[in-house]
Order: structure tokens, then sequence, then C-alpha cells
């Protein structure tokens, strides 16, 4: 049982470097540190500077911030090796949607007979990009707005110091909730489609990625947690998230707080009032706040702070709707 688990956990941390469809593959990393050589070079305001002594600068990639930040990625993963197996998969939610619309409908209209595999690929690829993107913006919003949800999401947002490897500083009930949403929008999209164009239903890929998600990928996305402003120019930075406008999302200054939430469209930002464009040689601390606190990087503090908090948002509500129930 042992020998089992270990050997599952080191082929979970390999696949996470390996394999294309994941967000820390090699190939994306070597691509993103390129990227960010010729931005630093020819681009940036901070072209004058030494291009090893700024991308490999100690105090961001040893920082205590960023140790918190590999102890969390290990931890998780080990976590959800016994968590994963009692989620919802895609495949129960598509069944359901899958009969529902059966019920709702009453018959199976078979859509684009006439289109060829590939323009339903096409289709479906798409559809599943503009739901996948519009899902992630607006969980990520509700982490914000919502206290008890914030309460554990602010363990992202405790990093001092961003690398790619931030994007998994997630509490582990942050983590299942990205499970269900994937589950929800893997399982909404192949269920509609089934339905409506019959079994022609797959994604087109790149190196088994979904195109978009490895366009994504190769165009900087381990840049949104880094050091490395990089900036798209204010007429894209309208529709596309750029690393510099993630970072922004990430400053402890008050004016950016609950802005950016998106991923790759900046679409649903501009939506909901929430997008801001970035500045040259935009200067940002990246925190809950200015001050500095040691304990956000304290892994006990980590993992058991958000239930106090969440449990003391909810004791606070029960109280206040006992006094209103008194009073009345």
């Amino acid at each position: 049982m042992f020998e089992s688990l270990v050997i599952s956990y080191v082929q979970d941390l390999w696949i996470a470097l390996t394999d294309p469809r994941k967000r820390v593959f090699w190939g994306y990393l070597l691509i993103s540190l390129l990227i960010a050589i010729c931005w630093i070079k020819w681009v940036s305001p901070d072209r004058g500077v030494r291009v090893k002594t700024h991308l490999f600068n100690r105090k961001v990639w040893w920082s205590a911030s960023a140790r918190a930040d590999y102890a969390i990625f290990l931890l998780n993963r080990l976590a959800f090796l016994f968590i994963a197996p009692v989620l919802l998969t895609q495949l129960v939610v598509a069944q359901w949607l899958f009969e529902s619309l059966y019920q709702w409908i009453g018959h199976r209209p078979i859509l684009g007979e006439s289109w060829s595999d590939m323009q339903v690929m096409i289709c479906f690829t798409l559809f599943y990009f503009l739901l996948d993107d519009f899902f992630r913006f607006y969980l990520h919003k509700l982490l914000h707005e919502v206290p008890w949800l914030w309460a554990f999401h602010k363990v992202h947002h405790s990093a001092r110091t961003l690398t790619p490897i931030t994007v998994f500083r997630a509490h582990p009930v942050e983590g299942v909730l990205f499970s269900l949403r994937t589950a929800l929008v893997q399982g909404i999209a192949m269920g509609v489609f089934v339905f409506f164009f019959g079994g022609r239903v797959d994604l087109v890929t790149v190196l088994g990625a979904s195109i978009f998600a490895f366009m994504f990928n190769v165009t900087g996305s381990n840049l949104r947690h880094s050091h490395i402003a990089l900036r798209y120019g204010k007429a894209l930075e309208k529709w596309l998230i750029s690393p510099a406008q993630h970072q922004i999302h990430h400053s402890t200054n008050p004016i950016h707080f609950d802005k950016n939430y998106g991923v790759v469209l900046a679409l649903w930002d501009r939506l909901f009032g929430s997008l801001v464009i970035s500045q040259p040689g935009q200067d940002i601390e990246f925190g809950l706040r200015r001050e500095v606190t040691y304990r956000e990087q304290n892994l006990l503090y980590i993992y058991m702070q958000p239930f106090i908090e969440s449990f003391n948002i909810f004791l606070s509500k029960v109280r206040k709707r006992e006094k209103s129930i008194a009073k009345n």
C-alpha cells in the first residue's frame, strides 16, 4: 500500500512537469524563460539590468514565500491522491445533463448532420474554451467576494514573491472547488454536444492539450506568477489578460483589490467592471497588505487559519440571526 502510494505520488509530480496538458510542463517553462529574456533585453524599462541577475534573483526564488509555495505544491499533490477519488466527475455531470435534456425536450435533435467532423470539433473547442474561461473568472470573483471563500483564497494572495509554482499555492478546499468547477465545465460541454451532435465530440489539440490552452501556455502564461511584468499594450489588454495585469491582481495597493479576475479573456472583467490596464514600469508589491507578516508563510497557519476564519464568519452570522429573531 505504502509503496504504491509513493509510486503514484512520484508519477503525479513527474506528469505535472512532463505533460503538455499541464501548466508547468517543462516546455512551457522554457518558452516563458525565453520570452522573459527577450522582454528584459529589448522591451522592459529594466532592460539595462543584467538578465541573469534579474531573472534568477535568490530573493524571489528562495524567499520564505517561495519556499512555502514549493511545500504547498508537494503537500497538496499528496492530499489529492486521497481526495480526488471521491470528487464529482465530468462523466457524472455529462450523463445527468444528457438525460435532463432528453426529458425537457422530449426527443433528441441531431444538429450539424451536414457538418464535417472538423467543423464540429472547432465548435466544441470554442464552446468549451469560452465556458471554461467564464467559469474560471466567475469562481475567482466569488472567491474574493464571498467572505468564507475569501478566507481560503487568501492563502494564494499571501504570496510575497511570485514564481510559476505560486499558481499551486492554494488551500485544499480551494483545490476541491477548482476540481468541481472543472468537472462541471467539462460535463456541461460534453453533455450538450453529445446530445445535439451525437458522438462526434472532440477537442482540437496540440500535443494533447486544447489548442486554446496550448496557445495560452506558449505565450508566457507562467510569467503571470513572476516578477516579469510582461505587458500586451492597452489595446490588447482590453481583450486578453497579460502577465502584468495578473500581477496587478496580486498587488497590496487597495486600488488594485478585486481587479483582473480573468484568466485568458479580459472580456469578463470589462463586462463586470473589474478590468485594470497595466502601466509601463509599474512597481507592485505582492501580498495581502504592505506590512509583512511572516506567519503567512507558516504551513500550519496556512492550512488551519482559513478554517478558523470561516468558522468565525459562520458563527457571526448565526449570532446576528439569533439577535434579529430575538428582536422580532
